[in-house]
């Protein structure tokens, strides 16, 4: 089973069994895993699943669609040209079968 490491601002980690399909946003709603709220759902028109991917697992993920691309324009904490994703549109299966990722301060502006 796909594992994925979240790794919390002041140092916590939640560590989740994902099943092969599920994004890592889903998959962080499903289990109550906290900083990532994802309210479009996973459309990639909210970017409140913004997330920075831990350099090891950047040559793993399928490529940036022009939508996502978009959407990190507009992320409540910084974006990182290099790490920045949306959790949305990523899924842990085959291809992926573990991931860690770090966390933003935020997902909505204060």
């Amino acid at each position: 089973m796909p594992k994925i490491f979240y790794h919390h601002p002041g140092g916590a980690t939640d560590v989740i069994d994902a099943v092969p399909g599920t994004s890592v946003m889903r998959a962080a709603i499903t289990n109550g895993v906290d900083g990532i709220i994802g309210e479009c759902g996973g459309q990639a028109m909210c970017a409140t699943c913004h997330i920075y991917v831990r350099e090891d697992y950047i040559g793993a993920l399928p490529a940036m669609n022009e939508d996502e691309d978009e959407m990190l324009d507009v992320t409540s904490s910084p974006r990182d040209d290099e790490r920045s994703r949306l959790a949305c549109q990523i899924k842990v299966g085959p291809s992926l079968q573990e991931i860690a990722i770090d966390l933003p301060l935020t997902q909505v502006e204060p």
